[in-house]
């Protein structure tokens, strides 16, 4: 297995890391500049929360059939279409804002721009195992994890600061060059063939991932973590608002210390999978969160509350990255984008139910029960893989 520095050698490695952090950062551009720009036309919480609901329905509806086209099309022309359709899209908002500053047009444009990026994320995932070698996929995707954690910190801060200078239409105009730079990077980047398979159908994806004893377990563990975590951050930020009544600053410093635990994890995870495995190194870092949930729901500190998300955020990144490299690594080259879809839908259906269930049930009977419970829900979880293949995958 090759050192990081090796990576840095590869240039097709390095043109996708850098192409993918300006496609993060202006991800991250993207969520604070549209929800201002809309708030700033309507005055409404409301159509903000109309837009975001039209922009999520509009990412699970493309994972139907996202994997399908990566998988039957040119993976990197799929890459560099897909940025320069964003280009455009993003592209047009300001222009239409400066002639008539009206809403309506956010409601096709950001959908579609949605679209793009869920079809980019898919092919993004097949692309890795064409440029490194199997046995540097776990590391190349925590160097990629780590570069994204720190571009996703510093996106939304850059954001505000142009919202608040120019306006958030300029913010998404700057977003959208972006995107061309990346489509420019793409170009360059040269992946080993394979063959492209035209049949099978969508279902294929999910056939190949159910019918392996390793992933479909995987899956269906990994639907339980979406379940009980996708309310966490909601919560916390209730506790540290509403019970400790802190400032909206010291908000942000917690979460953000979740970023530092993301970047320590994404750094050590091709390390502690080498020594130990998947399955042990999966199973630890499950438990590992969970223990640091129930804390946090036993904890009344500010500091300590934001230490435990950091180290909920290590080892969850560490679990993620795990899971990720394996699809990686035992899918069929034809195949790994309709299985990439396929997990990604199957995997997130449960997390606005969590979401909501989480928020409803502590509204009523506290914060902490509920967090309790999200915890000892994460280490069954882990008990649950013990009785599972994922403890015997020898991977």
């Amino acid at each position: 297995m090759a050192f990081a520095g090796d990576l840095y050698k590869n240039k097709n490695f390095v043109l996708l890391l850098g192409v993918q952090t300006l496609s993060v950062l202006g991800d991250a551009f993207s969520t604070v500049a549209v929800p201002l720009l809309a708030l700033h036309a309507t005055g409404s919480v409301a159509q903000m929360g109309v837009l975001t609901a039209l922009t999520g329905v509009a990412s699970v509806v493309t994972g139907t059939f996202a994997g399908g086209i990566v998988d039957r099309f040119d993976r990197r022309r799929v890459l560099v279409v897909c940025d320069v359709g964003r280009f455009l899209l993003y592209g047009l908002i300001p222009v239409l804002w400066w002639v008539t500053p009206v809403i309506w047009p956010l409601y096709v444009i950001v959908p579609l721009a949605a679209v793009l990026g869920m079809v980019f994320n898919v092919a993004y995932v097949t692309v890795l195992p064409s440029i490194v070698d199997p046995g540097d996929i776990t590391r190349a995707n925590g160097i990629l994890y780590g570069i994204f954690a720190v571009a996703g910190v510093a996106g939304p801060a850059l954001a505000g600061v142009v919202s608040g200078a120019y306006g958030p239409a300029a913010a998404i105009g700057l977003d959208s060059v972006t995107f061309l730079v990346s489509a420019f990077g793409l170009r360059f980047i040269r992946l080993r063939p394979y063959t492209r398979e035209k049949s099978g159908g969508r279902l294929a994806g999910a056939r190949f991932l159910l019918g392996n004893p390793v992933l479909r377990t995987m899956t269906i563990l990994l639907t339980a973590l979406i379940f009980l975590t996708a309310g966490l951050d909601d919560l916390v930020v209730f506790h540290l608002k509403q019970n400790l009544e802190q400032p909206d600053a010291v908000v942000g410093y917690v979460l953000g210390g979740g970023a530092i635990g993301t970047i320590v994890g994404s750094m050590a995870v091709a390390r502690v999978r080498g020594r130990l495995g998947f399955g042990p190194t999966w199973l630890l870092s499950t438990t590992l969160a969970g223990l640091a949930v129930v804390a946090i729901a036993l904890s009344g500190g500010v500091a300590a509350i934001g230490a435990l998300m950091a180290l909920f955020s290590l080892a969850i990144t560490v679990g993620a990255i795990c899971s990720m490299s394996l699809r990686q690594e035992i899918t069929p080259a034809h195949l790994l984008g309709r299985v990439t879809a396929a997990f990604w839908t199957i995997h997130y259906a449960l997390g606005p139910l969590g979401a909501t269930l989480a928020t409803w049930t502590a509204a009523g009977r506290g914060v902490a029960p509920v967090v309790a419970v999200m915890g000892a829900g994460l280490v069954l979880t882990a008990v649950g893989g013990l009785f599972s293949p994922v403890r015997r995958s020898g991977l």
